[in-house]
């Protein structure tokens, strides 16, 4: 029984295992047909997710071109093209500059945070494509890229030459100051040297130019050495700079210097290249150069002013030479007994058919002048009649030149302004105002806080005080039966015949002059003060300036418009003088206004006085020349090239002359 058993169950297990060996193989060639064709899905959903992204990226990009530039363009597609898949992190980064939104910052942290993940997902793509044994492509420069970069640095150029410009901006903006600085500083005391100038103007003067460089530099050196406590240095460069400068002197070329000068360069060279090279510093130097200058420029400034007071000061002296003539001719003058002292020919002052002239002056040898050259070139001197009015001080010398040098057969008389009782301070506000306090405080006090010295110097002149500068103003009074008569003033000298002056139609006007005014100077906005409502409210700024000095006066008009009483008016006014500083040329446009004839500019020159740049052609074919200013012809200080004119007038070889030695140099 038990043997029976065991043989019915043996088949079964053995039927299994062949089972099973006959499946496996079944199943394994099913699961790799599975297999396969899940890949071959997978590949065809990623290229057809690729082939959306493009498409997608390809519409985006049309959509933009409506949106933004060109150039914003080119940077996507050169970035996507040349930096993978386009990030607006990536845009900011290589967008140039000029592109980026002002206020916006580009975090350099979020590009550190992103940067990380970018790695591992550059690192997993690698492992998944090394795989492959396929290279990675390499990604050469676009036309595009080559596009991007070139527009890049354009625009960084752009901006560079943006600063750049800026800067020359500021450095022009420097220059023009400094030039215009420069145009107030008269020429005239500036050296010739200029370190500046042109290096091939004077080509012997190399070694001078090099002396007077190292010098400014020894000083530059010396104060920086002295700063940084290098002693010995500083005594070397003291040394060094005394013997330079005794060496130069007033050198302007090197056919000046001695020989042995130029070891003495040589020795200031190794001296400043020792000094370079223990106390250089560029900031330092620049600091001290700009303080030489800013210091040459102060001199420079202070020399000017005193040189405009000095001159100031001159124009207001009277010469040794011509105060001794008129002492001599004064004292002479009262020797001689009453019936000498008389002139002839006096009945020709009233007559009206004669050429009269007014000519009002306290220098008798300026007004011998006026009368000797009119005299002389006169066509007809029997018919000029001369009209001299002085103060009491030089009524005598004056008499006393005239009696000795009668003018040929033409007619003089001299009178004393101090014996015209009706000019008096009741009817005159000048002498009213002169009577003043405040005017004798302006004339004669000391001590002027309130002014400047240069031009408060210049209004102070005595010659303001002097009735005689105001009474050109008073003609009709002075000579009440004359029709016309021809003003000069005592600086000028007459070189042609001026009878055709009295021929001139003034159309109703009452003054004949000569205009004086340019494209912007010389009106009326230089003599006024416009900013005043009577001045602003009256007169016209740009209203053309005239000349005293040869004036052509109708009198018989002058009554009718009542020309004493218009300036009466204004200068009542002019009390505390806010319209118009002291003198007697404002007044005279203000109350001639409208009623002056130009004359034409041959009749009278100007400026012989202060402009040295007057063409010889027009001063010899002038009527009238005028020395106008400070330089008078009379004083030291005039212009060589223009005292001839007046001097050839001048009769040096009086005996009064020499006696008080007056000569033509002199």
């Amino acid at each position: 029984m038990p043997l029976n058993n065991r043989s019915k169950g043996s088949p079964f297990p053995l039927f299994g295992f062949v089972l099973l060996c006959l499946l496996a193989p079944l199943i394994f060639f099913f699961a790799s047909s599975l297999h396969t064709a899940s890949s071959d899905h997978s590949d065809i959903s990623d290229a057809t997710s690729q082939q959306a992204s493009k498409w997608r990226e390809q519409k985006a990009l049309h959509d933009l071109t409506s949106l933004f530039p060109k150039e914003v363009l080119d940077v996507i597609m050169s970035s996507t093209s040349d930096m993978g898949p386009l990030s607006l992190e990536n845009f900011r980064n290589n967008l140039s500059s000029s592109w980026r939104v002002v206020g916006s910052k580009t975090s350099n942290a979020t590009y550190q945070l992103n940067q990380p993940e970018t790695h591992l997902s550059q690192e997993k793509q690698k492992e998944k494509d090394g795989r492959s044994s396929v290279a990675l492509p390499q990604w050469n420069d676009s036309p595009v890229k080559l596009a991007r970069r070139q527009l890049i640095g354009k625009r960084m150029a752009k901006r560079a030459a943006e600063l750049v410009k800026q800067d020359d901006e500021v450095i022009v903006k420097l220059e023009d100051f400094a030039i215009e600085r420069s145009k107030s500083v008269d020429s005239a005391v500036l050296g010739k040297y200029n370190i500046w100038r042109k290096e091939n103007e004077n080509e012997n003067d190399s070694t001078v130019r090099l002396m007077r460089d190292q010098i400014i530099m020894a000083r530059v050196y010396l104060s920086i050495a002295k700063m940084k406590n290098k002693f010995d240095l500083y005594q070397e460069l003291q040394t060094r700079l005394k013997e330079s400068q005794r060496a130069l002197g007033e050198a302007t070329s090197d056919a000046d210097l001695h020989q042995s000068e130029h070891e003495k360069m040589k020795a200031m060279g190794q001296v400043l290249s020792k000094a370079k090279d223990q106390l250089y510093d560029c900031k330092l130097v620049t600091g001290k150069l700009r303080a030489m200058l800013q210091t040459a420029d102060e001199q420079v400034r202070g020399l000017k002013k005193q040189s405009t007071f000095l001159s100031q000061l001159a124009a207001k002296t009277i010469p040794n030479g011509i105060h001794c003539l008129s002492m001599r001719l004064t004292i002479d003058y009262y020797l001689l007994p009453p019936e000498k002292r008389k002139f002839p020919k006096t009945e020709n002052l009233v007559n009206p058919s004669l050429y009269h002239y007014a000519l009002f002056s306290d220098n008798v040898l300026a007004a011998s002048v006026v009368v000797n050259s009119a005299v002389l070139n006169a066509k007809d001197p029997s018919k000029h009649v001369f009209h001299l009015v002085t103060d009491k001080l030089n009524f005598g010398a004056m008499n006393m030149w005239f009696l000795l040098n009668p003018p040929g057969k033409a007619t003089i008389f001299v009178e004393n302004v101090d014996e015209f009782k009706w000019l008096n301070s009741s009817y005159c506000p000048v002498l009213k105002q002169l009577e003043s306090a405040t005017m004798k405080e302006y004339y004669f006090k000391a001590g002027h806080p309130t002014t400047t010295g240069a031009s408060n110097l210049k209004y102070r002149n005595p010659k303001y005080l002097s009735m005689l500068n105001h009474l050109r103003f008073y003609l009709p009074q002075v000579y009440p039966k004359l029709d016309k008569i021809l003003f000069l003033d005592d600086d000028i000298v007459v070189q042609k015949d001026l009878t055709g002056l009295w021929a001139v139609d003034l159309r109703g006007k009452v003054n004949g002059a000569v205009e004086t005014c340019g494209e912007s100077f010389h009106r009326f906005d230089k003599y006024l003060n416009f900013s005043n409502p009577h001045i602003a409210k009256n007169f016209d700024p740009n209203a053309c300036g005239w000349a005293y000095g040869m004036n052509m006066f109708d009198l018989k008009v002058w009554k009718k418009k009542d020309i004493t009483g218009i300036y009466h008016r204004w200068q009542n006014l002019n009390e505390d003088r806010v319209l118009w500083k002291l003198g007697t040329l404002p007044p005279g446009l203000m109350t001639f206004y409208g009623l002056t004839h130009p004359l034409n500019k041959s009749w009278h020159v100007l400026g012989l006085g202060y402009s040295p740049s007057i063409d010889r052609t027009e001063i010899e074919n002038a009527a009238v020349v005028h020395y106008n200013g400070n330089m008078k012809p009379w004083l030291e200080i005039a212009m060589t090239k223009y005292r001839p004119y007046w001097t050839k007038y001048v009769k040096y070889n009086h005996p009064y002359l020499r006696n008080c030695k007056l000569s033509e140099w002199s």
